[in-house]
């Protein structure tokens, strides 16, 4: 991989992990690189590889090589890194690290991956996907995490898979229940501020934010919510799990946020929820992440129903009910 190339592999380690709610965990990263590792905060994506039950560290591709997907998907699948997406949550300086928040399915697991899941790609809690963010690969990206291949391809582009979000007790879930100080991954990452790996760009003009999410995209509506000027309205939705999941989001923006759980919303409960809600005047952006139907039947609604503009509605499926990013990188389709 080129030197210059705006997305590079990093090797890192796990320095501290905290439980941040009960279906949530955020591991603290570290290295002697991460100092070059950049970030747009936001929804900024970054890919993670894991090791396989028995590695010590994950098996990468030549990193010479500018076509790091190509190189990546000649490795045997067996061996080579589990490649997942998430949301980079935070990156510090000061110490430099990177933390990423996990969204965790199924029961706990023994130390590691324990099955053998090939590749993914990105979008969580997470990140790149190909030529403009280090090397090639298919471009089926819909607006948020793309499958390992090329940057996000506009507002109509299909949605994505993002790691955190997909089966229960997949291999990032089981890795990060585990996870230790020590335990080392790769991470592919930007290393230009601006760059490729990240979605919500807010139009001239806009005068007030929506956004939707459930648990896996939970981190980036919590990046972007930080990132919000003061005073801006904002109108949030995020559907988590059970009342325990929810977190603070600190914020400057002037914004209302509502907590969807199953328990107490009938599905689809985001799309529901915004039908019944008395939206603010004036010009919208809505950036919405998450379960593929469920992105959909909200982006349908705005549109359709509320008049939105399709330019102003960022939707990203971050992962599909059945599918992991491996079946959807095998057959080449998307979330």
């Amino acid at each position: 991989m080129r030197n210059d190339a705006p997305f590079q592999f990093f090797s890192v380690e796990v320095l501290r992990t905290e439980r941040v709610t009960p279906a949530m965990a955020r591991i603290t990263l570290g290295g002697e690189d991460v100092a070059r590792m950049a970030t747009a905060g936001r929804d900024q994506r970054v890919k993670l590889f894991f090791p396989h039950p028995g590695q010590d560290a994950p098996v990468m591709p030549d990193s010479d090589r500018s076509d790091w997907y190509d190189a990546y998907r000649e490795l045997d699948p067996a061996v080579r890194g589990i490649m997942r997406t998430f949301t980079a949550r935070e990156l510090r300086r000061d110490p430099d690290e990177l933390v990423i928040d996990f969204a965790l399915h199924g029961p706990s697991a023994p130390h590691g991956p324990s099955a053998p899941h090939g590749p993914s790609a990105p979008h969580s809690p997470s990140a790149p996907h190909g030529p403009d963010e280090g090397g090639g690969g298919p471009g089926n990206d819909r607006g948020g995490t793309a499958l390992a291949g090329a940057p996000p391809g506009g507002e109509d582009a299909a949605p994505v898979p993002t790691a955190a979000a997909h089966a229960a007790s997949g291999p990032a879930s089981r890795w990060a229940r585990s996870a230790r100080p020590g335990d080392r991954i790769s991470v592919l990452a930007p290393v230009y501020e601006e760059n490729a790996g990240y979605d919500f760009r807010p139009p001239d003009g806009t005068d007030w934010i929506l956004l939707a999410a459930d648990a896996c995209a939970l981190p980036a509506v919590a990046g972007i919510l930080e990132t919000l000027p003061p005073g801006v309205p904002a109108r949030v939705w995020v559907e988590v799990p059970d009342r325990a999941d929810r977190q603070d989001l600190p914020t400057k923006a002037d914004a209302e946020i509502t907590w969807l759980t199953p328990h107490a919303h009938p599905s689809p409960a985001t799309a529901a929820a915004i039908s019944a809600a008395v939206l603010p005047d004036g010009t919208p952006y809505a950036w919405v992440a998450g379960e593929s139907a469920t992105v959909k039947a909200v982006r349908r609604h705005l549109v359709r129903d509320r008049g939105f503009d399709r330019g102003r509605v960022k939707f990203s499926g971050y992962w599909r009910r059945g599918a992991s990013e491996d079946n959807l990188t095998a057959v080449g389709d998307d979330a």
